[in-house]
């Protein structure tokens, strides 16, 4: 894939895998890139600001307090004329400062003061890619949406051998190709709509029936289907989850107020339904506390069904969605379960996720998804895919919501 009219702007920190930056560069020069470098002080122990500005074909930027530099081309310049952002490799430091938002030499500034997509390659020693510190700061930037592209397993400079060494160039350069087809907005023109998030059923004016769902995944595809160029609407339960800025949002409570906002966003090209919707409400809602009284039983709370927002969505006759997407959280029997669903709504695809360790899914940050798709001829096809980041699950997801639009 050409990259040519792309501007990208490449990070390289400190470590011995620098050298391979400049591989990187030789490549995307190759796929008619424009490419300007920051090479930090710890890089230029490990490679030259010649080497990079010969292979670059333009000036080397290297320090937040030159004179020259900020004047021809100053660090808010150099985040914003990117179309994206690589750090390759990515060191141990440059993550912790990436996570915490610490602005000290140009590398780091231009990082924070930009709004483009970035893209980071980590290379280190296995000990410190394992340091609980260093996956607290991966957890942190993936859930910010930052792409990694993980470290491979091998034999490193200091002798030992585990997972730390910078991926290869080639991989790399697949990502940055990846992520710019996925920023060249094909789904523009499109509408969706994503439900999120638990929905509470109040019981009395303190209590009420819900579950552990955080909607961070429903949070992940939204904001994905937005990056991707669609007009998108996030109905969101009860949660406190950050949403990502410029992000079309509805605030709901309960079951028919999700099904009341996703009716009044109709009609739509793509719905999906990542919500953990309560199946029961009471069927009468205490208007006072209900109060525990000596000696007697627990009350009794009569329940009524939800409205089935999935199934309505999914047949809606002329004002249905192209493309319907629902979710099953299943503890046992998962991909049978989630097909017979599939069938029994009318929707056209299904994500089937294992939700039997409880909060370690609801509210966690990863998932294991199967994705299951009916076909016109009404066969159904899985895809199964490993245990993944929610933010790497939405990219799986809108990767195939792209192709099956485009196709």
């Amino acid at each position: 894939m050409s990259l040519s009219n792309k501007n990208i702007l490449l990070v390289i920190s400190g470590g011995i895998a620098a050298y391979k930056a400049l591989e990187l560069i030789r490549l995307l020069k190759k796929a008619n890139a424009t490419i300007r470098c920051i090479l930090t002080k710890s890089g230029e122990e490990f490679v030259t600001p010649l080497a990079v500005s010969a292979l670059s074909e333009n000036q080397v930027y290297t320090d937040i307090f030159s004179l020259k530099d900020e004047t021809e081309m100053g660090h808010i310049r150099l985040s914003r004329e990117a179309d994206l952002i690589v750090v390759a490799p990515a060191t141990a430091n440059i993550l912790a400062k990436m996570a915490h938002g610490l602005a000290d030499d140009l590398a780091s500034t231009t990082l924070l003061a930009s709004n483009a997509p970035i893209i980071v390659a980590p290379a280190m020693n296995h000990m410190m890619w394992d340091n609980p510190a260093t996956k607290e700061n991966i957890k942190t930037l993936k859930g910010r949406g930052i792409n990694f592209v993980e470290p491979e397993i091998g034999m490193m400079a200091c002798g030992e051998e585990g997972q730390g060494r910078l991926a290869e160039p080639e991989a790399i350069l697949n990502t940055i190709q990846a992520k710019i087809s996925t920023n060249n907005k094909p789904l523009k023109g499109k509408k969706a709509i994503v439900t999120s998030g638990p929905t509470y059923e109040p019981i009395d004016p303190v209590r009420f029936i819900g579950n552990y769902s955080s909607g961070k995944q429903g949070i992940a595809i939204a904001n994905l289907l937005m990056m991707a160029g669609a007009e998108t609407t996030l109905i969101i339960g009860p949660s406190s989850e950050p949403i990502p800025s410029g992000l079309n949002t509805i605030r709901v409570t309960t079951a028919q107020e999700m099904l009341d906002a996703c009716n009044h966003n109709l009609p739509c090209d793509i719905a999906v339904c990542a919500a953990a919707v309560s199946d029961w409400t009471p069927k009468q809602i205490k208007t006072n506390k209900i109060k525990k009284q000596p000696n007697e039983k627990p009350p009794t709370i009569e329940l009524k069904e939800n409205p089935d927002i999935l199934h309505t969505i999914s047949n809606l006759g002329n004002k249905r969605p192209s493309l319907v997407i629902g979710f099953a959280a299943e503890t046992e029997d998962i991909l049978n379960k989630a097909e017979e669903k599939l069938k029994r709504k009318n929707c056209d695809w299904i994500i089937a996720n294992d939700v039997s360790a409880g909060t370690e899914v609801f509210g966690g940050d990863f998932n294991t998804i199967h994705i299951l798709k009916c076909k016109k001829d009404k066969k159904v096809t899985i895809e199964s895919l490993p245990k993944l980041h929610k933010t790497e699950v939405a990219e799986k997801l809108i990767d195939n919501i792209i192709q099956h639009l485009n196709y």
